[in-house]
């Protein structure tokens, strides 16, 4: 497989589910390391939470975004482990994913990316009990029909904004919960295919999370950074993050500004990336890149099934 032409991606929340990683641990030694790593690092049976459960624990988002960040770096060491030494021409992650991404270029380390994941769900569920809200999944609307309903929404009701361009036609929205009903309720009448709120606590991606920017902000000062070794491209300019200021920025912006994963995936596209490689739970992302372009491959790996049909074609 050509490397100037792949893209490894890692999924955000909403990946997550009971068992993940599981599999592949039993499999693999690397990745049960990492996973005892991990363990050791946050002082907690965290491998135990995300094989057994409880679901309800592992869906707070102050466990689901550690629990994902291990959960994907497990699965490329395995991936690794099994051979495939492919180095990608670019790599990606959907907001949470966006720090998986920050290991893999060498940006961040290990541990201290998953201290900083672990302080962002953390943070998030502070900012979630100051100011209460909700997202919501709007289908089959443009972006421009999104966008005015979310204007009239916070007028009419309370604050509202985009908060994932998730591939055309599926766009998620934030904001607070009478501002995300009164939108759910105008996108209906606009006609959308569906219109329904998230089983989420946290108006992510919105401006609702500004309270948490300071704190946010310290932690991520107080962490070292690298120069990418591999292009990163983010989540808000859908192009490459070039230095660690980028970096920094980007890390604290994407609390309150939207996922552009529409336009990420577009860009790699347009630089010749043609195989993306989903690495984590579920196959979110693997979805989302078919409805935004037919034409370029998609893999995921979340188990050994996924490494082995990767090494063998």
């Amino acid at each position: 497989m050509n490397s100037e032409k792949t893209a490894f991606i890692f999924p955000g929340q909403g990946s997550q589910y009971v068992g993940m990683g599981q599999e592949i641990a039993a499999a693999c030694p690397e990745a049960a390391t990492l996973f005892a790593q991990a363990d050791k690092i946050l002082g907690s049976p965290f491998s135990d939470l995300c094989w057994n459960g409880p679901e309800d624990a592992l869906n707070d988002t102050y466990n689901t975004q550690p629990a994902i960040f291990i959960a994907s770096l497990a699965c490329l060491a395995a991936l690794q482990a099994a051979g495939y030494q492919t180095q990608p021409a670019f790599v990606a992650g959907h907001s949470l994913g966006e720090y998986v991404a920050y290991v893999v270029a060498g940006i961040l380390s290990f541990e201290d990316g998953l201290q900083l994941v672990r302080k962002r769900g953390q943070l998030m569920k502070q900012a979630g009990r100051q100011n209460p809200g909700k997202m919501a999944a709007i289908l089959k609307l443009d972006d421009d029909t999104v966008a005015e309903i979310c204007e009239q929404a916070t007028a009419e009701a309370g604050w509202v904004q985009i908060a994932n361009h998730n591939s055309p036609g599926q766009i998620i929205i934030s904001g607070s919960e009478t501002g995300i009903d009164r939108a759910i309720a105008l996108a209906k009448a606009a006609g959308a295919r569906r219109a329904k709120a998230l089983a989420v606590s946290v108006a992510a991606h919105s401006r609702l999370m500004k309270v948490i920017n300071a704190e946010f902000e310290a932690a991520i000062q107080a962490v070292a950074l690298a120069p990418p070794a591999v292009p990163v491209t983010g989540n808000i300019t859908a192009r490459p993050l070039n230095t660690v200021a980028d970096i920094r920025a980007e890390m604290l912006n994407q609390l309150t500004a939207p996922v552009q994963w529409t336009a990420s995936i577009r860009y790699m596209v347009e630089q010749g990336v043609s195989q993306f490689i989903e690495i984590g739970p579920k196959k979110v992302l693997s979805g989302l890149i078919k409805r935004i372009d037919k034409s370029v491959g998609v893999l995921n790996v979340e188990d050994t099934a996924g490494i082995n049909a990767l090494i063998k074609g």
